[in-house]
């Protein structure tokens, strides 16, 4: 493919994905939000209503598909197949706008199964046998995750009065303390979980990374995970309700997952040479984050968890689009082989390490605030040793963080002698500007606070 019709490609495919993200915006903040398509069954809907769970996650997906659509424009033409990668990227856009809009379990459960069908061809992109390999195994993995939500579906209709979501749940009078409910509910969320990256069903996450496209990567790491998320979030706080979990051995078990994937995670991030694959535990690791807030079942908790989604997702965005960069302006693919690149690209290192100092959660940067508000909520819980065990995991988790993330940093700009006569060169700018602007959304959203503060207390205000 010639490289003006590649360039013809890249700037019809990004500027439809403007109109995409228009529209899905006003469709979002501007209408009612309220829409039944068909009726699967007499009494199932494919229906939908955009609450305020929903218009986060939007604005979030929305925010991050544009910038790696604005950096895919250079990257892609490295990569080769742009009209394939455009097309999945585009149709992705919209299904996770579907997902997230889901006003009922059914309707999120199909979408879902079609962002797992959609996004897979974007792993197996370069058509090799480890991509191919990588990409079978995120479908198996997501689809045997996807049969466990069904069958969590299945039980739910016999204990809820409707599969509609409703802020505090839908749970029939008499429901709670049935042990197949908790059995259903378990199943569900360790099902759903599969796509947030929690162990034993992590795999899939370092082994897909590396053989992406580094675009695919960033927002299949700060998106698609995400969808496993949202998922559970629904199950617990929209469905169940939060009140009829608290206290089970459903939380402690659930809890207890969690805070293993966060340490085994960033251990094993700390341990590996190869730097996507690297990004990749750190994301099983920082997910797992979520989880624990989100399993606590307090108010902070939950506000942390929201704020690490927001805050993760940008994060984790950049660094997958630093490590595209370092791919394919110095084919560098380890962080051994990073020594001095804070010479040749001063801009681009310097937006890594405040990715890193986010990650961590060093003040004042975004991660410092999501994580105390985790902390607060596992504090101020009523969850026995887990009440001390939590904080404790996480910061041993960001200690491991500064671990596997700074020294890139300070080889990078004071490489020693390994880093004489480099000379200085920047990325191109299509494929800094979006890195600036994720960077600057990482500090800003920790120094200015307050507004995605009080939207998500808004949010957990309707549940708690």
């Amino acid at each position: 493919m010639s490289v003006k019709k590649t360039n013809s490609t890249a700037i019809f495919s990004v500027l439809l994905l403007v109109v995409s993200v228009i529209l899905a915006l006003v469709l979002t903040f501007f209408t009612n939000g309220e829409f039944t398509a068909f009726y699967l069954m007499k009494d199932i809907p494919v229906y939908f209503h955009i609450d305020a769970l929903g218009k986060w996650f939007i604005t979030i997906v929305s925010i991050v598909w544009l910038s790696v659509g604005l950096y895919s424009m250079v990257y892609m033409k490295h990569e080769g197949g742009e009209k394939r990668f455009y097309i999945f990227y585009l149709l992705l856009y919209w299904v996770l706008i579907g997902l997230n809009a889901a006003g009922n379990l059914v309707t999120m459960y199909m979408f879902y199964e079609l962002m797992t069908l959609v996004s897979f061809p974007l792993v197996m992109h370069n058509g090799s046998k480890e991509a191919i390999m990588a990409s079978l195994k995120y479908l198996f993995y997501s689809m045997c995750g996807a049969y466990m939500g069904l069958f969590g579906i299945l039980q739910l209709s016999r204990y809820c009065e409707s599969l509609k979501f409703v802020p505090g749940g839908t749970l029939l009078p008499g429901a709670a303390g049935q042990n197949m409910l908790y059995i259903a509910v378990f199943v569900m969320i360790i099902g759903f979980g599969v796509k947030a990256g929690m162990l034993p069903f992590h795999s899939w996450l370092p082994a897909a990374h590396p053989v992406a496209p580094s675009p695919a990567s960033a927002v299949m790491s700060a998106i698609i995970v995400k969808a496993g998320v949202l998922a559970i979030i629904r199950v617990i706080y929209y469905l169940v309700g939060p009140f009829y979990l608290a206290g089970t051995w459903v939380q402690y078990a659930l809890m207890t997952l969690a805070l293993i994937t966060v340490f085994m995670g960033s251990l094993l991030a700390y341990r590996e040479k190869v730097f996507k694959k690297r990004l990749a535990y750190s994301t099983v690791s920082q997910v797992s984050y979520i989880l624990f807030g989100l399993f606590v079942m307090t108010e902070n908790g939950f506000m942390g968890a929201m704020l690490h989604v927001c805050f993760h997702a940008f994060v984790k965005c950049g660094l997958f689009l630093t490590a595209g960069i370092f791919i394919v302006c110095l084919n560098k693919t380890k962080v051994d082989e990073l020594a001095g690149v804070g010479k040749r690209m001063p801009v681009a290192l310097s937006c890594y390490t405040f990715f890193a100092l986010a990650l961590i959660g060093i003040p004042p940067t975004s991660g410092f605030i999501s994580k105390w508000y985790l902390a607060e909520g596992a504090l101020s819980a009523h969850i026995g040793i887990f009440r001390y065990l939590g904080p404790a995991v996480l910061l041993i988790s960001a200690l491991l963080t500064a671990g596997y993330l700074l020294p890139i940093t300070m080889k990078g700009f004071f490489p020693g002698e390994e880093g004489s006569g480099f000379e200085k060169k920047e990325p191109p700018k299509l494929m800094l500007i979006p890195l600036i602007i994720l960077a600057v959304l990482a500090v800003l959203c920790g120094v200015f606070p307050n507004f995605l503060t009080g939207y998500v207390g808004e949010i957990s205000g309707l549940i708690f």
